[in-house]
Parts: C-alpha cells; sequence; structure tokens
C-alpha cells in the first residue's frame, strides 16, 4: 500500500491536476477570507468554510477522474492486480494520496483563524471545528469520487457522473420538498424502488425465480405494513433523502458543534464507498 501511495501521490504533485486542485481550493478561500474577515471583519471563520462547500462539486470530479479510470484505460491496472498488493492495500493507497492532496491546502487554511486573531478576538474551536467537518467533508466526497472513477475507463464519463451525484447530494433539500409527505404517496415510491431493487438482483444473478420471489415479499410487505399502520410512511422519501444530504451533516460544524454523528457519518461513507470500490474492481478482475 505505501508503495502505491507514493507513487500516486508523486503523480498528483509531479502534474498540473494535483496543483490546480490545490489552488482552486486556496483561491476560493482567499476570496471568501477577503470579503468576510478581512474587509467586513466578521469574526466567524465557519461562515467561509460553510461557503466554500459548492468547491467541491468542481474540484473533485477533476481531482478524482483518472485515479483508476486512467490505470484501466491504459491496461496497467493488470500490473497493479498481479502485484504483490492486495485490491484493498491499491484502493486505500490511491485514496490516501488523494486526501494527502487534499490535505495541503486545508493546512494552509488552518493559519487563517491564526491571522484573525491578530486583529481581534474569535473563537477557535468554533473556527477549528468547521475546519475539521470541512475535511471530512472532502474526504467522503473524494470517496465518491474514487468509486465512479473504478466503475469506467473513461475519465470523463467518471467526473461527470461524481459531478452529477454530488450536485445531487448538494442539493438534496431542494429534491426532497418536491416529493409528498403522505403515507400513500411514500409507500408507492418505496414500491417503485423495491422493484427496481430487484431488477438489479436479476442482471446480477440471472436468476429469474429467486428475483421475482425476492420482489414479491418486499411488496407484500410494504402493503401489509400500509395496511396495519400507514402513519410509518409518512414524511419516508424525506427522512430517507436526508441520509444522503452531505451538507446537512456538515452544518453542526459550522455552528460550532463538534458533530460525533456527523464524523461517523462521514467515515462510514467513506468506508462505504472503499468497500464498492474494491469489490468493482474484485470482480472485473475475475472476470
Amino acid at each position: 500500500m505505501t508503495a502505491v501511495y507514493k507513487r500516486e501521490l508523486k503523480s498528483y504533485l509531479t502534474s498540473m491536476i494535483g496543483y490546480l486542485f490545490i489552488f482552486f481550493i486556496l483561491v476560493l478561500a482567499g476570496i471568501y477570507f477577503s470579503a468576510y474577515q478581512l474587509s467586513s471583519a466578521y469574526p466567524k471563520f465557519e461562515y467561509t468554510m460553510s461557503a466554500l462547500t459548492f468547491a467541491f462539486l468542481i474540484s473533485v470530479p477533476i481531482l478524482t477522474m483518472r485515479v483508476l479510470a486512467e490505470e484501466r484505460k491504459q491496461k496497467t491496472d493488470q500490473l497493479l492486480l498481479t502485484s504483490p498488493v492486495s485490491v484493498t492495500g491499491i484502493v486505500m493507497g490511491k485514496y490516501l494520496a488523494l486526501v494527502t492532496v487534499f490535505a495541503i491546502p486545508m493546512a494552509v487554511m488552518c493559519t487563517y483563524p491564526l491571522i484573525m486573531s491578530k486583529f481581534g478576538t474569535i473563537s477557535y474551536k468554533g473556527a477549528y471545528t468547521a475546519i475539521l467537518g470541512f475535511f471530512l467533508l472532502g474526504c467522503a466526497n473524494i470517496a465518491i469520487g474514487v468509486f465512479f472513477s473504478s466503475i469506467t475507463e473513461s475519465q470523463v464519463i467518471a467526473a461527470v457522473l461524481t459531478f452529477v451525484f454530488l450536485f445531487a447530494f448538494y442539493m438534496m433539500s431542494g429534491i426532497s420538498s418536491f416529493f409528498s409527505q403522505t403515507a400513500l404517496s411514500t409507500c408507492i415510491a418505496f414500491g417503485c424502488l423495491v422493484l427496481a431493487f430487484c431488477i438489479i438482483i436479476y442482471t446480477m444473478i440471472k436468476n429469474t425465480i429467486i428475483s421475482a420471489v425476492i420482489c414479491i415479499c418486499g411488496e407484500a410487505a410494504l402493503v401489509v405494513t400500509y395496511i396495519v399502520k400507514s402513519s410509518i410512511f409518512e414524511g419516508g422519501i424525506q427522512k430517507i433523502l436526508e441520509v444522503f444530504n452531505l451538507s446537512a451533516h456538515y452544518e453542526n460544524f459550522t455552528n460550532n458543534i463538534l458533530d460525533v454523528t456527523g464524523i461517523v457519518y462521514f467515515i462510514s461513507v467513506i468506508a462505504i464507498c472503499i468497500f464498492l470500490t474494491v469489490q468493482s474492481i474484485v470482480k472485473r478482475r475475475w472476470n
């Protein structure tokens, strides 16, 4: 894993992509820092960090699009898979290299509260809690980008998929408002999800009977639950969409709250994406 990490980190620090990512984050941070703190003398650095979250929509797809897609396109992934390194070690080495690149602008931003303290009194706890949350949010976004880079050999497709999903997560609060909170509409939506899930299972195992049985059991369970206690479905769509709202879990960090639940959430997102990436590569390896 260490060899993969060093190789990947060197490739980013000797190419334009790594420096463009660092430059983009620091330029945006500098603009907001100048506007909020230096010009307006606003003491809360958390507002600057909160305003920067949209930067991931552009920077993360560009940073992660080549991490695995390029290896697959140039067939160098076959060399990696035959090396004495586990697939998990390969993925973790590449992911940690990306996190290290992301940590460079984060280290620079850690000096901003110190600069502010020269001009007045600030809350170090609030500032560095927001920085911690921003770092975890970025790591989660990078993990999502790594996963999408593993499922295609096209860097463009990987970047587009990452952007679309990050944008959907960014706009999740607005998306959830389009859905009705009534029990019936939620039950119907869950029924469609069960059907889609069963179709995915069928495409994976090619067994009509098993897929049909799972579909029938799932739909029957929804109908019985709705008849027995329909109130359980009220607002269900909004609750599920809230789970995918990465920005919502970051809000507590910008409100001077060290949210342990948020930390666990971001670590869980990272772990799930790393696991899915490993499984994607393993499946392609044996195929």
